[in-house]
């Protein structure tokens, strides 16, 4: 496997008044192509720090970050969100759905940044749709869906340019505990399918689908362990269904 993310004594500080924020402290991590992994830490651990750099929505203080062999450290704001069209795929909690705009045009909102043609975009939409099992809901509008639904649409539309690797920020924060257990499901075959995938939570239930597990704390990095313990999502939801 290649090396797709690292980061070489990261710090990230910000200036509160008087008062200075250590969010992150020299953090140095290597991420391969093809790794799923998890970030975990409770609130003020970093964790959410250290995607937004990593997600080139940040740069830090000091330090080295090398994305895909190529240093962004220190990018300004449209350099930044060039890296970002082309190598990074968002999922977030609140999914950031346009309300009134249909699911095909959310999902190929990307491409319109990447310059491609209408029909290319629509055809890259759809495919993308089909991938999460969401083709039969093209036309619908956010309000139209359910939560479940709702974010596999932001799946597919952090899928649509073949990004380098998928962010999941508490991909299941709104969604509940069968739903959840069918979106992990959905990442897991994302990951088969040879993804990158980087994920922030707070649960450790979700984290355990993770095959990487890293725990901060303070701006440090607690711990990095192999997850043995994977969870394997349709059993999960096979003795959920089982149990109601």
């Amino acid at each position: 496997m290649s090396t797709i993310i690292q980061t070489n004594e990261i710090s990230r500080m910000y200036q509160m008044g008087t008062e200075t924020i250590h969010a992150l402290r020299s953090i140095s991590i290597e991420i391969q192509k093809g790794e799923y992994v998890a970030f975990m830490g409770p609130s003020g651990s970093g964790k959410s720090t250290l995607m937004n750099i990593i997600g080139c929505l940040d740069t830090p203080t000091s330090g080295t970050y090398i994305l895909n062999g190529k240093d962004v450290s220190n990018m300004v704001d449209n350099e930044l969100a060039t890296v970002r069209n082309r190598e990074i795929g968002f999922v977030f909690q609140t999914f950031n759905l346009l309300p009134r705009s249909s699911s095909l045009e959310n999902v190929a909102l990307p491409l319109i940044y990447a310059g491609y043609s209408k029909s290319d975009r629509e055809e890259k939409a759809m495919e993308a749709l089909r991938s999460v099992g969401l083709d039969t809901r093209a036309k619908h509008k956010p309000n139209e869906l359910s939560g479940g639904q709702r974010q596999r649409v932001a799946i597919a539309r952090a899928l649509v340019n073949d990004p380098s690797i998928i962010l999941a920020d508490e991909p299941t924060g709104n969604l509940d505990s069968k739903t959840s257990y069918e979106i992990m499901e959905l990442f897991e075959n994302l990951y088969a399918k040879g993804n990158t995938i980087i994920m922030v939570t707070h649960e450790d239930d979700i984290a355990h689908y993770a095959h990487r597990i890293v725990r901060l704390r303070d701006g440090l990095i607690e711990s990095d362990v192999i997850n043995d313990n994977v969870t394997i999502p349709h059993l999960q939801a096979a003795a959920h269904n089982a149990s109601i």
